[in-house]
């Protein structure tokens, strides 16, 4: 196709390139990948939350029908060079706990690890795996995140002596005086239940080592890369030994997000055995053995005068971490830390995490990840002040909503732009609000079984993460930055390489509407190629809604230096200057004289034959760009329910 052939994509509808094949039965996941030779691998789980491990008894396991190996925590001790990472340690203070893909001496929640059977396959596998027997001494269990923290509570560890995890705290100067100068405080108590992730698709592991130890893992995982150097570090095997392919991923939510024990065994015993060896999560498995969400206690004060203007804002949360500290548990409650105000202009902040140890799967990044938990609470209190206040909850909102931007707000970072009376006002025109009111009083004077509640959020978010450097003043161990490459083939189609990661998103179209508009190409001349550490090198992946707003500004910036390279090769092959090139449509023209073009695919063959192009010049018409994000992206909204 020619670039004449091209129209606008971004913000038109176009059929998602993505679909066909998953549709038609045709993507291609974890389960789907057959190796020759490879091993089922299924994991034995302590029936108990906390238990000693007094022993664990194979024999018969290791008799069993097609059983290939069993070991147990002890047996593969020395397989790990350091524990499964944990990349955030908010505090200099912070308990870390040693966390090895299988348990050693004790189990410290329902599902951990404590033995692994590998056979011919997974029938015969979870056959041997009952045969598998562990003495089990029951140990006290703490489940309760404020009681685990009581004088006397079991402890999760006993050898950290406790079972805070960490105390952080972050206040605007003067804080206790703002808040004291409020003529109203009200002050409410909120449990956040913790919640089981459910994809669509459970996770699975195929490892498969070649006969030069280089090892390549295929995983349901939203973060190729960062996995790829997390396996490193616990098998210390080097990242160019290290290949991750992440295919079609079927949804994660964050539940995708992590470093998991199965993926670290998985490679460990494919060296040992010298076999690929595959592991898929059962459904119920998945609820125990992959991470949760939530699981917070939130006591949130807010301080107004008394004409409704807030004045203060405190938010005191503490957060079960769960047995063990899976990629970013620690810092999940912190993806919250700054946004306790909202869309509202308070001037006095103050907010204190405690993360704290039970015995339960730990938790991690899932829906939002500390940022839903901070607005539900700040949303509830809004209503409960304005009820103290007697004044309408719309109204309050709407008497406080932050209007002037750039806006720094109390928390310390920027909000870039916004327009939060502009959603509401959107919200009430949709909702008929009037009349939805008129029919719930008619239900109450009527006495109606059925009653009518009208429920209101409005609400912002920091997303786009991150800023390399709030990342790093944080303590959170990598970057925010992500990469992309465009690659013109010689005949004149478009790969993009992006460091982005998908499940479900559809990054294939997104960026094929982005490359297409940009370069003036067909949007069926471009291709995305995603999720494998072997094509696409660089990348942070995906996760905290930062795809678009990283990835994406990334592969514009490579489009941008694309065009410029392309146009130095139709300024030597039209004999003009650089400068008088005007390009649009995918196509270069010469200023005034609009006779004399070239298409960028012609430049894109030019710069494959390499016949004539500028003194000095690479041959191939190829750029990668890498983008770090000067700040967060500030989504906002209202809903009503």
């Amino acid at each position: 196709m020619s670039a004449t052939d091209t129209t606008t994509y971004i913000g038109l509808p176009v059929k998602r390139k993505e679909d066909h094949a998953l549709l038609t039965g045709r993507g291609t996941f974890v389960d789907n990948l057959t190796l020759p030779g490879a091993l089922a691998m299924v994991v034995v789980r302590s029936p108990y939350a906390h238990a000693r491990i007094r022993g664990v008894n194979a024999d018969a396991a290791r008799a069993a029908e097609g059983v290939v190996a069993v070991f147990s925590g002890a047996d593969l001790a020395a397989d790990w060079k350091s524990s499964l990472p944990c990349a955030w340690p908010v505090t200099e203070e912070m308990k870390s706990p040693p966390h090895h893909p299988l348990a050693g001496d004790e189990a410290r929640y329902v599902g951990d690890g404590v033995a692994v059977v590998l056979a011919e396959s997974r029938a015969l596998a979870r056959d041997a795996a009952e045969l598998v027997e562990v003495d089990y001494e029951p140990l006290p269990v703490t489940v309760d995140v404020e009681r685990s923290l009581e004088e006397g509570a079991p402890l999760v560890h006993a050898e950290l002596g406790t079972n805070e995890c960490y105390l952080w705290k972050l206040a605007s100067d003067d804080f206790d005086a703002g808040l004291a100068a409020a003529d109203v405080v009200v002050t409410r108590r909120y449990t956040q239940p913790r919640l089981i992730p459910n994809a669509i698709e459970p996770r699975a592991v195929l490892a498969q080592v070649s006969p030069t130890d280089d090892v390549t893992l295929w995983s349901a995982t939203q973060v190729p890369h960062i996995l790829r150097f997390g396996i490193g570090l616990v098998l210390g095997i080097p990242e160019s030994k290290i290949r991750v392919v992440a295919p079609d991923v079927g949804g994660g939510f964050g539940s995708k997000l992590d470093v998991y024990a199965e993926e670290a065994l998985a490679v460990a015993l494919a060296r040992r055995l010298g076999r690929p060896v595959k592991w898929t999560e059962e459904r119920s498995e998945n609820y125990v053995a992959t991470i949760h969400g939530r699981d917070f206690v939130t006591e949130l004060t807010l301080g107004a005068t008394g004409e409704g203007k807030l004045v203060a804002v405190r938010a005191d949360v503490k957060a079960a971490m769960g047995a063990y500290l899976q990629l970013v548990t620690p810092g999940i409650p912190l993806l919250g830390a700054w946004i306790y105000a909202g869309p509202y202009d308070i001037p006095n902040y103050s907010v204190t995490f405690t993360g704290v140890f039970t015995n339960t799967t730990p938790t991690d990044a899932y829906r939002g990840a500390g940022r839903p938990e901070a607005t539900y609470v700040l949303e509830r209190t809004m209503d409960a002040l304005a009820a103290e206040l007697g004044v309408d909850r719309v109204e309050l909102r709407r008497r406080n909503f932050i209007s002037e931007f750039p806006k720094t707000i109390a928390s310390g970072l920027t909000i870039d732009s916004g327009d939060y009376h502009a959603s509401l006002d959107r919200l009430l025109e949709v909702l008929d609000l009037d009349a939805l009111q008129a029919e719930q009083r008619m239900r109450r004077e009527r006495g109606d079984t059925k009653q009518l509640g009208i429920g209101f959020s409005t609400y912002n978010e920091m997303c786009g993460l991150a800023p390399s450097r709030i990342l790093g003043a944080i303590r959170y161990a990598a970057g925010g930055w992500d990469s992309a490459t465009i690659r013109f083939q010689p005949l004149g189609s478009v790969q993009v390489i992006t460091g982005t990661s998908p499940h479900g998103q559809g990054h294939v179209t997104a960026w094929s509407q982005i490359a297409a508009d940009l370069l003036g190409v067909p949007i069926d001349d471009v291709e995305v190629l995603h999720g494998d550490t072997a094509v696409s090198q660089l990348g942070m992946d995906t996760y905290g809604s930062r795809s678009l707003p990283v990835g994406g500004i990334a592969l514009w910036h490579a489009g941008q230096k694309v065009i410029d390279k392309a146009r130095q090769i139709v300024a030597h092959q039209l004999e003009v200057a650089a400068d008088d090139l005007e390009f649009a449509d995918g196509a270069f023209t010469v200023r005034g004289s609009p006779d004399r073009s070239m298409t960028i695919q012609a430049a894109a063959l030019e710069a494959w034959t390499a016949h004539n192009l500028p003194d000095g010049m690479e041959p191939g018409l190829e750029e990668t760009a890498t983008y770090d994000p000067p700040n967060f992206s500030w989504p906002a909204g209202a809903h009503a329910a």
